[in-house]
């Protein structure tokens, strides 16, 4: 088969990597345009481009997905069939030419979390597992019939950053194999159904970041490891913001939520139920560190 890979993150390189050493033909990769990046605004390429021309793979980076000139790129690669992995929403005019159709890797077990933050949204409610799939796009987002799923633990310790990585791994290895039997004509796609249990998972904005110490510790400790280590979990100290990307609690009753307590070793915060005790922090306009270094800067 003919494939052009579309992304632009770091998660879709690992997918990219295993099909170009499981031997599909890769005949072009397009992902986003180059963005100025750190101090000095240099240019910088996406994770996928870097892995593309590694591979010395054709690069295509359009800035307008309905461009006439994209279109006639794309038809000029004759593609057999797209793989779409973190990348922006496509025209239908483009998901839908190749002659087998488009596929998507998503980071959940579809029709339950879709959307934008699956890995961060899974964790934030409290689930103890998730896992991946590989579908074909249609009009809706991520509601194409599902071609393959593979399940996934989530640990108390895994936090959004590690389960990217593991899901990343597995997803990778299920789009081979997806692709494999795509190949041998032995996938039986299955249309989705939702039920009423199934959760939804939007984009990540600054007010789903912000602690709410009256509510449950197990809720609070789950909403901090979903969002670590990005876009991170903040509470207000002295009117500043203060990010926690890591904790530990220590259940007790009695106590008037959202207080402070601070002495030279120890930093906790009272939740509903618990002393809350973090242990990797930012404060506002500085590194992140280790709670013990917040506590000796505010000796």
């Amino acid at each position: 088969m003919r494939i052009i890979f579309y992304g632009t993150p770091e998660f879709a390189v690992a997918s990219l990597e295993k099909i170009i050493a499981a031997k599909f033909e890769v005949v072009g990769v397009v992902t986003s345009p180059d963005k100025p990046a750190g101090r000095g605004m240099h240019l910088q390429q996406s994770a996928v481009k870097q892995c593309a021309l590694r591979h010395n793979l054709e690069v295509l980076q359009p800035t307008n997905l309905k461009s006439p000139d994209f279109f006639a790129d794309l038809e000029r690669l004759k593609p057999d069939l797209q793989v779409i992995i973190a990348f922006r929403m496509l025209p239908e005019k483009v998901w839908n030419f190749p002659p087998l159709g488009s596929m998507n890797l998503h980071a959940s077990l579809l029709p339950d979390y879709r959307g934008a933050a699956p890995i961060n949204r899974a964790i934030m409610n409290g689930e103890s597992k998730t896992g991946v799939s590989t579908f074909f796009l249609q009009h809706a987002i991520d509601t194409g019939d599902i071609l393959m799923q593979k399940q996934v633990q989530i640990t108390p310790d895994d936090n959004a950053g590690i389960l990217h990585d593991k899901l990343m791994e597995v997803g990778a290895n299920l789009l081979v194999e997806t692709l494999d039997s795509i190949a041998n004509n032995k996938i039986i796609p299955i249309p989705q159904i939702v039920l009423k249990t199934h959760h939804s998972a939007p984009k990540i904005f600054s007010n789903d970041c912000e602690i709410d110490w009256h509510q449950a510790v197990s809720k609070i400790h789950n909403l901090i490891r979903g969002l670590s280590p990005y876009p991170g979990a903040f509470t207000k100290y002295n009117s500043k913001i203060l990010k926690i990307y890591s904790g530990h609690f220590e259940q007790t009753k009695g106590l008037i939520a959202g207080v402070f307590e601070i002495d030279a070793k120890v930093l906790r915060i009272a939740c509903q139920d618990a002393w809350y005790y973090p242990d990797m922090v930012q404060p506002e306009g500085k590194r992140k560190m280790p709670v013990q270094d917040f506590i000796n800067g505010l000796r």
